[in-house]
């Protein structure tokens, strides 16, 4: 795998064209919001169980919590959100985003949300031109909203390829024995991992290609996925850089709900675990464990056969690789169970403490200046 300089060049500005959609958007949505707007998103976040069922509902359409999130962080920079209804939406959106984790598990692909983005610019240039401010303000508005997600679209592309390059993990392989310590490492890995490719879609790819492979056991797949739940608020945290106060509060909410839930699991880790593969298996999905120990077998009694399911060089319906891919399925389905379980219980819990866990965040992040309060 090359990375040259220019690769590196290409993903700093598509940083910046994300940034830059960020701040377009926000300042054309306050400049749009009129009594409507302002109404509707009230109503959708007038408590905290709708404001969560938007979050879920939102995300669960555009597959993407980041972009979510970020819209989230948008809508409190412009003033059209208050901090208590911004953190009831972004709960909503961890659970939303499992949504993603099923269609892959299950179906084996992911909604592509760069289809919409060149037809939504063909709609928001010509009100550029209108006479009518307020068009000309709408415009900017889909403008931003396109060069975010556009942005978003080129840093998956531009990160480095660690998808298509499995083997550069191996090394993992060597501090997978060494009890929970493992699992603290495992979901540091997660964090760095998803930080860098700024997928959680692609980092579950990557935790599924090392279970194949028996680098990693069920246990430390899960600690990687945990993980992926804070290297997710990368985006929004970036997105608030340019923002006021009350932006910077938003994206440090996101951040800390995910690193509570990340606490009280790891302080009962194995028995969560075993919890999903139960269900797993209960579901009749089978064992997630079992994949690990059957590849290492294999790996131990016939080299030369585990060699050749990885370089392709087995005939499609080999009995071997049917086993292997009922396995890889009863992995996924555990690791979206997994997922799916730590967000509703997480945010059974947080729903509850919104308004001490806004508390929180206002005095963790306090406004310096007077002008910090201002809607940007």
């Amino acid at each position: 795998m090359t990375y040259s300089f220019l690769d590196l060049l290409c993903l700093l500005g598509s940083v910046a064209m994300f940034l830059y959609g960020m701040k377009v958007m926000s300042e054309g949505l306050q400049k749009a919001a009129g009594d409507r707007l302002r109404n509707i998103l009230s109503a959708m976040t007038r408590n905290r169980f709708t404001g969560m069922l938007t979050g879920i509902v939102i995300t669960a359409l555009i597959q993407s919590s980041s972009a979510s999130t970020v819209m989230v962080v948008s809508f409190v920079n412009a003033g059209l959100m208050t901090l208590a209804q911004s953190m009831a939406v972004i709960f909503g959106a961890n659970v939303g985003t499992t949504f993603t984790a099923w269609i892959i598990a299950l179906f084996g692909f992911k909604v592509d949300t760069s289809a919409f983005i060149l037809p939504v610019i063909a709609c928001a240039v010509p009100l550029l031109f209108a006479s009518a401010s307020r068009k000309k303000s709408i415009g900017e508005f889909l403008i931003g909203f396109a060069l975010m997600f556009m942005g978003l679209d080129l840093i998956s592309d531009y990160v480095p390829d660690l998808q298509s390059n499995p083997d550069m993990f191996q090394f993992l392989e060597r501090y997978a024995s060494m009890g929970f310590i493992s699992v603290l490492l495992f979901v540091l890995v997660g964090v760095v991992l998803t930080a860098i490719i700024q997928s959680s879609a692609a980092t579950f790819a990557i935790v599924l290609i090392m279970c194949t492979k028996g680098w990693i056991s069920f246990d430390l797949a899960c600690a990687v996925v945990l993980g992926s739940n804070i290297g997710t608020t990368i985006t929004p945290l970036l997105a608030s850089m340019s923002g006021n106060v009350a932006a910077k509060r938003t994206a440090m909410g996101h951040l800390l709900f995910n690193m509570f839930g990340i606490v009280w699991t790891l302080a009962v880790f194995y028995p969560f675990v075993r919890l999903n593969v139960d269900i797993t298996k209960w579901l009749g999905q089978g064992d997630p464990n079992s994949i690990f120990g059957f590849v290492n077998d294999l790996e131990a009694n016939d080299p030369q056969l585990y060699n050749s399911i990885f370089d392709n060089s087995l005939p499609a319906g080999h009995p071997v690789l049917a086993k292997i891919a009922q396995m890889q399925f009863s992995v996924s389905f555990g690791l979206s169970m997994f997922h799916t379980i730590f967000n509703l219980i997480n945010v059974t819990i947080m729903i509850w403490l919104t308004g001490f866990y806004v508390k929180v965040v206002e005095k963790l992040v306090s406004s310096k200046h007077m002008g910090d309060e201002e809607f940007q």
